[in-house]
């Protein structure tokens, strides 16, 4: 019998032949290039089954292949078993990229067929390149998944609400005034937005269209002439239509975007970011229309938190670790009792304890709960079937986080349930090293994160361990929780590390069917000093919350790694013990105890 997705993947076939494809690509991505879509463009899953965040399904006539990176490779191999879907793993170097597969699986003169709302421009643009040189052709007008996924979500319906200058710290009309700046020093009369969290902060809006990223299904058009938001009608009150328009924002129809550019002035200059703009969009414009391609202005003026954000950052990490105070103390109690305790009912309870923080809004991504081998999937989540029982011994990798309406906060601790082994405590030691050597360090201005990443991998790399995915992503204000420009990891990124960014510090290491380590916290860019070399930054620890000492072994650390530890624990006390009881001041005071 069938799966119901090689149903899925012949009723696609049979579309794929009926418009003369050659093979057809289902990437993650929606028409705003998310990283996590709403439910209506979760196409790839559907048609693949495969569940995480990452990830293109290519379908020819007699193949079907998924390629995701490592986060997920063992993930993905559980979830497409019988699906008659081949598991390709994305970076490892006998591995074939897409474009690849389809020069080697296609003949000359086929076609490839996408869904160009779906696609960036680069990407495009790339893929196209490469398939001439076998005369393949690129069809991006057509959405094939929409005719046979028959009971496909409606587009998120959901009411925006306003972000008020009290917690964004900056007016909308400000905010405008800043992007046409950037664009006049860019030499563009306007821009196009699509990422959601930039046209949200742009905006000081927020939303519920995608779980977890309180972000609002909408596009804008931006200059000096006028600044349009494209957002469905229904998602507004009168009273919020009124505040944008007060801010001199013109509101029209989400579904009117195209025939909107396609109307622009001839010889307008439009400014586009082609990795964060889909290939339908820059289609419908017009061919007098001169585009300027480059890295979208907005993502690095908001990465740039003003001191409104931060205040907000450092409230939210109090409240944040007020609740997971109360959490460990409950889990503790909870295993010392016999009590039955899950993956999933823990991350259920964390949840809840959260929820009655002031503020909370949501959790800020699905919260990975790994215990033992578990903790050794980067990316898992436990499922009904996989959900496993803790017990008084082994270790819980947790990484979580929420939203609040001042911040948003991300951290992974790694703790022992029972006595942990001599090598669960040094590869653990080794994290530390690497966590404290980056949060400690300081740099020169026009510092990039490439260039900071060996600091948080020196202690593995000694000892022959790495761990393959990135150091650190940036923060969003009340926003996604994994947001660019920044970023701190091996692949180079040309974007400087800037004071006001706020990005995660996450050294790990994960040993296959054993368990995984990781520490994690929030870090603030800082300005440090100037001196006659020029000015020096360094970063400021937000995440408030202890590192379990029981994992520890002393004597690895050199002595600043240990002073390091020893204050940030003292800071976790002093911010935290005004708002816990005296049982759970007990408690932290003991967990934050000097080694």
């Amino acid at each position: 019998m069938k799966t119901i997705i090689q149903q899925r993947i012949s009723a696609l076939r049979e579309s794929m032949k009926h418009f003369g494809l050659g093979a057809y690509i289902i990437p993650s991505s929606d028409p705003h290039l998310s990283e996590y879509p709403a439910d209506c463009w979760k196409s790839r899953q559907w048609i693949s089954g495969f569940t995480g965040s990452a990830g293109t399904v290519v379908v020819t006539a007699d193949k079907a292949g998924l390629w995701t990176d490592s986060r997920y490779f063992l993930q993905a191999s559980k979830e497409l078993e019988g699906s008659g879907i081949e598991l390709y793993k994305a970076g490892l170097p006998e591995t074939p990229g897409i474009a690849a597969f389809l020069l080697r699986n296609l003949n000359e003169n086929e076609t490839v067929g996408l869904d160009g709302q779906t696609y960036s421009v680069a990407d495009a643009v790339e893929l196209n390149s490469v398939l001439k040189k076998k005369k393949i052709s690129l069809d991006v007008s057509r959405d094939l998944i929409h005719a046979i996924w028959k009971d496909r979500p409606a587009l998120p319906g959901g009411m925006l609400f306003e972000l008020p200058i009290e917690y964004s710290g900056k007016s909308t009309r400000d905010k405008l005034d800043d992007i046409n700046t950037k664009l006049h020093e860019a030499g563009a009369d306007g821009i196009v937005l699509s990422a959601l969290d930039e046209i949200a902060w742009t905006f000081n809006i927020r939303g519920n269209d995608v779980e977890y990223n309180p972000v609002v299904v909408s596009y804008a058009f931006i200059s000096e002439e006028e600044t349009v938001l494209f957002v469905l009608p229904g998602k507004l009150t009168s009273d919020m239509a009124k505040k944008l328009q007060a801010e001199g924002v013109i509101l029209a129809d989400y579904t009117k975007i195209t025939s909107y550019l396609a109307k622009l002035k001839e010889n307008t200059r439009l400014y586009l970011d082609p990795k964060k703009t889909n290939f339908a969009l820059y289609n419908a414009l017009p061919f007098s229309c001169d585009v300027i391609e480059g890295p979208s202005p907005v993502a690095l003026l908001k990465s740039i938190k003003n001191e409104k954000e931060i205040e907000g950052f450092n409230n939210a990490m109090v409240r944040d670790g007020v609740a997971l105070t109360r959490f460990f103390i409950w889990l503790e109690k909870s295993l010392a009792a016999g009590k039955q305790v899950t993956e999933l009912s823990l991350s259920e309870k964390l949840a809840d304890f959260r929820s009655k923080q002031s503020h909370y809004v949501s959790e800020s991504f699905e919260t990975i709960a790994g215990y033992n081998a578990h903790g050794a999937i980067v990316h898992y989540g436990a499922t009904p079937e996989s959900n496993a029982k803790l017990a008084n011994d082994g270790l819980l990798l947790l990484d979580s986080g929420a939203q609040y309406f001042d911040g948003t906060t991300d951290i992974t601790r790694t703790i022992a349930l029972g006595e942990p082994t001599e090598a669960m405590k040094k590869d653990f030691t080794r994290v530390l090293k690497g966590h404290i050597s980056l949060a400690k360090c300081k740099f020169p201005q026009g510092t990039r994160g490439s260039q900071l990443d060996i600091l948080a991998r020196k202690a593995l790399w000694d000892n022959g361990i790495n761990y393959m995915h990135g150091t650190g992503h940036g923060i969003g204000h009340f926003l996604n929780v994994h947001e660019g420009p920044q970023s701190i990891r091996m692949e180079e990124n040309p974007v400087a590390l800037q004071p006001g960014m706020v990005i995660s510090n996450e050294p790990g290491v994960y040993r296959t069917d054993e368990y995984g380590i990781r520490i994690e916290n929030l870090i603030l860019v800082r300005e440090e000093s100037e001196t006659e070399f020029g000015k020096f930054y360094s970063f400021e620890t937000l995440t408030l919350f202890p590192i379990d000492r029981n994992l520890v072994i002393t004597s690895m650390l050199s002595a600043r790694e240990h002073a390091w530890l020893n204050r940030y624990h003292q800071l976790v006390y002093e911010k935290l013990s005004p708002f816990l009881f005296e049982e759970e001041k007990e408690w932290l005071k003991n967990k934050t105890a000097e080694l």
